[in-house]
């Protein structure tokens, strides 16, 4: 029998409607697994548990990531396979942080969780609960991933692309590693490969981060204070990694530089990688020490440095690893 542990943590999927004034509210999770059919399966025993705080998962931030790691380490031993219930908003956010804190995963750690409430009639999430449990169970899964709508995605290359529809997810970047239909087809050469065997969780991070999304016609005003309210910086530049050349610019990203700060170029674009050096305008960047996010997406960059930050005193160690794919969050 294979053990998979249910983490809930707040969001959309573990709600209902309340008979009498249609508000929404928690759902008890006792009633919910023992009311689904297809989670009474002989050969998996779903077991589940939550985060102390329930919340929204607009409010995520890395109290929590740490909270949903260590119930993780705490059970790791005794369960085969983990299901994290998560609110959509900042679900990508969250998959790409845990990935980076679990070092030598050698189980699934799934992120799901529903576009509408699982007591509503139309409701997603059911499927992909359910999906993401048979998924966890089957022993071919060892890293981060968010399931939704038939699709299984590495964690940390997910973006939330659409907030009506129930295709809520894309990664742009990099393919699935499972396509659902009458059968699931697992593409096993993309799946991520660790030769650590050993699961070191880390629950160091920094919030020390900023991002300044660039736009045309932002001023130095603005440019400024964004540069100077934090020691790791994420630039989102247009198009391959481009940026505006006027010398107060890149002036201020020279002097922060000297400062020992990190400046990383992740693109605007959905799609698509940062190759500094191609255009004038980006060669700049890569002159001054700029570093390049390749095709990493946003959530990723920002919780890498966040991660990375939060243990690696040393500028150049740490701008060294972040160029570096620790959990397949990069192509190199």
């Amino acid at each position: 029998m294979k053990n998979i542990l249910l983490i809930y943590t707040g969001g959309t999927i573990g709600m209902e409607r309340d008979p009498v004034d249609n508000s929404l509210q928690s759902v008890d999770f006792s009633k919910l697994t023992s009311s689904i059919p297809e989670l009474q399966n002989s050969e998996i025993k779903v077991s589940h548990t939550s985060i102390k705080e329930v919340i929204d998962s607009s409010n995520m931030n890395k109290k929590y990531w740490i909270e949903i790691a260590t119930i993780i380490e705490k059970n790791y031993d005794e369960m085969d396979g983990f299901v994290v219930l998560h609110g959509t908003d900042t679900m990508a956010y969250s998959a790409s942080a845990i990935s980076f804190m679990l070092e030598g995963l050698q189980k699934a750690v799934i992120f799901t969780g529903s576009q509408i409430p699982i007591g509503a009639r139309r409701t997603d999430a059911k499927e992909n609960l359910i999906t993401s449990v048979e998924i966890a169970a089957s022993g071919k899964i060892k890293e981060v991933c968010v399931y939704f709508e038939d699709k299984l995605l590495r964690g940390n290359r997910t973006v939330k692309v659409n907030s009506e529809q129930f295709e809520a997810f894309n990664s742009p970047n990099f393919p699935t590693l499972a396509d659902i239909g009458i059968n699931i087809k697992y593409n096993k050469n993309n799946f991520y490969k660790t030769e650590e065997q050993q699961l070191k969780v880390h629950t160091e991070f920094s919030e020390d981060v900023a991002v300044l999304k660039l736009f045309p016609g932002i001023t130095e005003k603005v440019v400024s204070s964004i540069l100077n309210s934090a020691n790791n910086i994420i630039i989102e530049t247009f198009g391959s990694g481009n940026a505006t050349n006027r010398k107060w610019f890149l002036k201020l990203l020279k002097n922060v530089i000297k400062a020992e700060k990190s400046i990383v170029n992740c693109s605007q674009c959905l799609a698509g990688e940062v190759t500094q050096g191609i255009y004038e305008t980006s060669s700049n960047l890569n002159k001054i020490g700029v570093i390049s996010a390749k095709d990493m997406t946003t959530e990723a960059a920002i919780t890498k440095l966040m991660f990375l930050d939060g243990w690696c005193t040393n500028t150049k160690e740490k701008e060294t690893l972040f160029i570096k794919s620790l959990r397949g969050e990069i192509s190199n």
